[in-house]
């Protein structure tokens, strides 16, 4: 069995999520006898697959992520792309992104994993030229196979785009992060609530600040630690200046996961504040750290956490307070939802996710 992955995300992320869930995928799925396994990607921002093992071919070359990196990359890839395509004949191809352009070769079999309809429930959070959602609409319909992360995904793409049930498996995500000893990378200086991801719009990260300003001891007491994002905007700059909160208050982080991993494993909070997620790995990697989570109650966000995170709901700040408040002040609550989360996490691997997509592949070329 030849499977391939597309170029796009691999274009677009230097790190990611998405990224790291297909190189997981092709890694993995590269390890199991009677599978050829390439990305075929002729240039690259993306720093996982400088990692990639023996037994995972990529095809392609790693340049920097400079200005117009992107643009110029996409531009070659979606030349070249489909030249190799054509070439090598993989049995299927899994797009890694959603792209008007088929990359498949005639007869090829196509794949497409949907993350979440955002896009399509959000709209108001996105640039009026967006055209994610009619890119993906078009890949949609091209796939021979859907996978979806989360059931919440599954049922919003058949509500949102009246996609056949049938065309559909749902897919749990896995996650990884370096495992580190107890004390590696301790820091000195204030307890931290911490905030791992984007910041725009449906993550609701402003909420936060909101709930981080309105309460004196929360700040007394506690600092808030933003990794990854970007660094913060002039417009979230002057957010905290307006509410009143020091920039020697707020911190950003960027880096690699070693520097996540401390951070999780250091932090006495991790708050997921999201308005909706197609699945939601954060919540999963602070758990595997022993961190206590506070998270929304919205969309996949509960199918992922069970019952080993304090929920709330993302529209009121009032609920978000409580239980950020809740889970500080209890000792006994952040002990029970630390055991429950060491529980949890044995659920999500890459491993499984990697065999059940391959179990998808096996019923569509069989």
């Amino acid at each position: 069995m030849h499977i391939a992955y597309d170029y796009q995300i691999f274009t677009l992320q230097e790190y990611g999520g998405i990224s790291r869930y297909f190189f997981e995928l092709a890694d993995k799925i590269a390890r199991v006898p009677g599978s050829e396994v390439c990305i075929i990607s002729p240039l690259y921002v993306n720093a996982h697959l400088t990692a990639s093992s023996s037994f995972l071919q990529v095809i392609g070359r790693k340049v920097p992520k400079i200005r117009y990196a992107v643009c110029i990359c996409r531009a070659v890839n979606q030349l070249l792309t489909p030249l190799m395509m054509a070439r090598l004949q993989p049995d299927l191809v899994h797009e890694t992104y959603y792209s008007a352009r088929r990359v498949a070769p005639v007869g090829g079999k196509v794949v497409l994993t949907v993350f979440d309809m955002i896009h399509e429930r959000f709209p108001e959070f996105f640039l009026a030229g967006d055209s994610t959602s009619k890119e993906k609409a078009i890949a949609i319909g091209r796939a021979d196979h859907i996978i979806c992360i989360s059931e919440q995904t599954r049922k919003d793409l058949v509500a949102l785009l009246n996609v056949d049930p049938a065309k559909i498996t749902v897919v749990h995500l896995g996650f990884s992060l370096p495992e580190l000893p107890v004390d590696e990378g301790r820091r000195t200086g204030r307890p931290y609530l911490l905030y791992v991801g984007s910041r725009d719009g449906y993550k609701n990260f402003e909420a936060l600040l909101h709930v981080y300003a309105a309460n004196l001891s929360l700040q007394r007491d506690y600092d808030l630690v933003a990794f990854g994002g970007g660094a913060f905007t002039e417009q979230e700059q002057a957010l905290m200046g307006h509410l009143g909160i020091g920039l020697d208050q707020v911190r950003h982080f960027c880096g690699g996961d070693s520097l996540l991993a401390g951070l999780y494993q250091q932090a006495a909070l991790f708050v997921y504040p999201s308005l909706y997620e197609g699945f939601g790995i954060p919540p999963l990697e602070a758990m595997s750290f022993d961190c206590p989570v506070v998270c929304s109650n919205a969309s996949s966000i509960p199918e992922v956490v069970g019952d080993a995170a304090e929920l709330f709901d993302p529209n009121s700040s009032e609920a978000l307070w409580g239980s950020i408040e809740r889970v500080l002040n209890d000792e006994v609550l952040r002990q029970t939802l630390v055991v429950r989360g060491r529980e949890r996490i044995k659920q999500f691997s890459w491993e499984n996710c990697a065999d059940q997509t391959l179990d998808v592949y096996r019923r569509l070329l069989s």
